[in-house]
């Protein structure tokens, strides 16, 4: 749901797979700000996702620290370009987000 409007959002996102976690990056191709999705998932972390054609009811959180630590190398490794973005983003922490089954 959208953080202002309460409407329901849709983002197609890179992502991978943390054991039944799903995770994704708040990377905005490196821009200063964060996307909208992550604003909304903030404000209303209890979503569904899908992937392929399975739908599944989740909890967002962000990452802590120590994940953070052991997630970033695997966001590099599923896509290159995150480590550009870090650069890009002119020292803003992209977030991790990781996605728990509900």
């Amino acid at each position: 749901l959208g953080a202002k409007s309460g409407k329901k959002r849709t983002s197609p996102l890179l992502y991978f797979r943390d054991g039944d976690d799903v995770v994704v990056i708040a990377s905005k191709g490196g821009y200063p700000k964060h996307p909208g999705w992550y604003y909304n998932l903030i404000a209303n972390p209890d979503t569904r996702i899908q992937i392929g054609g399975e739908r599944r009811q989740v909890r967002a959180r962000l990452a802590t620290e120590e994940e953070r630590k052991r997630l970033w190398p695997k966001a590099v490794e599923t896509y290159k370009g995150y480590a550009d973005y870090q650069i890009r983003s002119k020292g803003r922490e992209i977030p991790i987000v990781i996605l728990e089954p509900r």
